[in-house]
């Protein structure tokens, strides 16, 4: 039996046979595990390792982002990330170039650790399986291939053993021996028990294509029988053009802006009493951060907000680096002004307004110098003064009594569909208030009652307009509602939507925006 010295190889030219065996195993694990890595990379449409790279805290960090945001640089990272896997895992899994393969291995790992090191507070969007602090398996496996970097490849099992010792017994036998030399004898069991040794990796190789061939098999024949209704998921790659921005203030805002009902759960949806809870299941923490992440690489630069939503947003742009911005709703009452307002400042939103329903509280309760004071403590703390409104009465009540909001928020939809119940039973202020049962009543179904007031009114008021519930609550197409809402004078659109459909969404508007062929009412954002 040998043993491996203090320094350096072994003393003889091989290692036990336990010891061959557990060496054999960690290299094969290893291997396995990275060709597999490069195989599924390979084989996946549209994979890319932008998602990594952008999305790096670690060492370095802007080196990778650099990486990431070059386009010529970034396939050169794939084209290296792929087939650097496969290379070193099936080097690795033959013991062909073993110790050249464990350098590139380790190197490659190293630039992963960098990248997203498994330290507390990382984002936690990219998937660990695992890790203790400053330990994950990217640096468990560095040192398990720094092992076969120390170790002489010629005594581990695998084709560098074999392509060693048949250069040393071609070394050792003359080319043309002696008429009067004995020819040599056939291999001995010995020769041919080390020759099967080292070619041992090879059924492994085998079971590895074959139920990789069986995973991706059972994935397309899911994925034919599932649903027959396939949602219409865009990817980025899709995208027609960037979004056109306006401005607030000295805020650039997209003229599309995320609404914060799907994600909240406030589904507005008729007499369906699941959908809420359908919403707040689909939207976990992960999938709200994915859809933040998605609508900001689309160019949806704001997100329509609550307090009670800020502390997840916070930790979506603190874990992230995200730059969305926010405009926030506030709840101001006639019994306190100010605490909402408050609470907004200390989140540090970036846009606020007074919530439709609150705001017509106050109008209809004859209260609008309530609603002035809590505008102008919104200007105190240096923010824009935004108003919201179900009810066109709220805009023409603020005109007359000249508190100059610095914009309005503003439902905006047609009535031309299904659900909308019938304009002679239609009630100002009734908008978020009691659901009445008869269909011909409100009830959850309507939140512009009287859109030719709406497109009439707007037309004299020279302040920004974002117009929200232009779907009406998913009522209307994405194309008919930007198209109304944009074409009758609204700047921007606030749209609640799934991560699905943001980039179908996008474009939707950019198609709208580039052929508007009539618009009275002129931008004023």
């Amino acid at each position: 039996m040998t043993e491996l010295t203090r320094f350096g190889p072994p003393q003889t030219n091989s290692f036990s046979r336990p010891l061959s065996l557990i060496l054999l195993a960690l290299r094969l694990l290893v291997g396995w595990h990275l060709l597999y890595e490069g195989l599924a990379k390979l084989l996946t449409p549209g994979w890319t390792s932008a998602p990594y790279l952008m999305l790096s805290r670690g060492v370095f960090p802007s080196f990778f982002h650099f990486l990431g945001s070059s386009p010529s640089l970034l396939r050169a990272v794939d084209f290296a990330n792929i087939w650097g896997l496969i290379l070193i895992g099936l080097a690795l899994m033959l013991g062909c170039l073993t110790r050249f393969a464990s350098a590139s291995g380790i190197i490659l790992l190293a630039l992963y650790y960098m990248a997203q090191p498994p330290w507390i507070r990382m984002d936690y969007r990219v998937p660990l399986e695992g890790h203790y602090l400053v330990v994950d398996k990217n640096m468990v496996e560095m040192f398990t291939l720094l092992v076969f970097l120390i170790l002489p490849s010629s005594v581990l099992w695998g084709l560098d053993r074999f392509l060693a010792r048949h250069k040393a017994a071609k070394a050792a036998t003359p080319d043309t021996p002696p008429a009067d030399q004995p020819p040599a004898p056939p291999e001995t069991s010995l020769a041919r028990r080390r020759t099967l040794e080292d070619l041992v990796a090879l059924p492994f190789l085998g079971a590895l294509g074959y139920f990789a061939h069986k995973k991706y098999e059972w994935e397309s024949t899911h994925a034919i029988t599932g649903a027959t209704i396939k949602l219409k998921d865009l990817g980025l790659k899709d995208l027609k053009g960037e979004l056109p921005l306006g401005t607030l203030g000295k805020t650039k805002v997209s003229r599309v802006i995320l609404g914060g009902n799907l994600i909240g759960g406030w589904a507005h949806s008729r007499d369906l009493i699941y959908t809420s809870s359908l919403f707040k299941a689909y939207n976990t923490d992960r999938k709200v951060f994915e859809t933040f992440e998605l609508a900001e690489r689309a160019g949806v630069n704001t997100f329509c907000v609550v307090n009670a939503q800020m502390p997840l947003f916070n930790k979506y742009r603190e874990l992230t680096g995200g730059r969305m911005q926010t405009l926030c709703q506030v709840y101001p009452t006639a019994e306190d002004l100010t605490t909402d307002i408050n609470k907004a400042v200390d989140y540090g939103v970036t846009l606020m307004y007074v919530q439709g329903a609150h705001a017509e509280r106050l109008v209809k309760n004859g209260k609008i110098d309530l609603l002035g004071k809590a505008l102008d403590h919104m200007k105190r703390q240096g923010y824009l003064a935004g108003v919201g409104a179900h009810a066109i009465s709220v805009p023409v009540e603020c005109e007359k009594a000249g508190l100059n909001p610095d914009y309005y928020m503003k439902t905006f939809h047609h009535d031309k569909y299904w659900s909308a119940h019938p304009r002679e039973n239609r009630i100002e202020y009734s908008v978020d208030t009691e659901r009445l049962p008869d269909h011909n009543q409100f009830h959850d179904n309507m939140f512009d009652l009287f859109p030719d007031k709406t497109t009439e009114f707007m037309q004299t008021v020279k302040r920004p307009w974002i117009a929200f519930k232009v779907l009406a609550g998913g009522a209307i197409t994405p194309q008919d509602g930007f198209k109304f809402a944009f074409e009758n004078g609204a700047d921007f659109v606030c749209v609640g939507m799934f991560d699905f459909q943001i980039v179908e969404d996008v474009n939707i508007a950019l198609d709208v925006l580039s052929n508007l062929k009539s618009r009275p009412r002129p931008w004023y954002a």
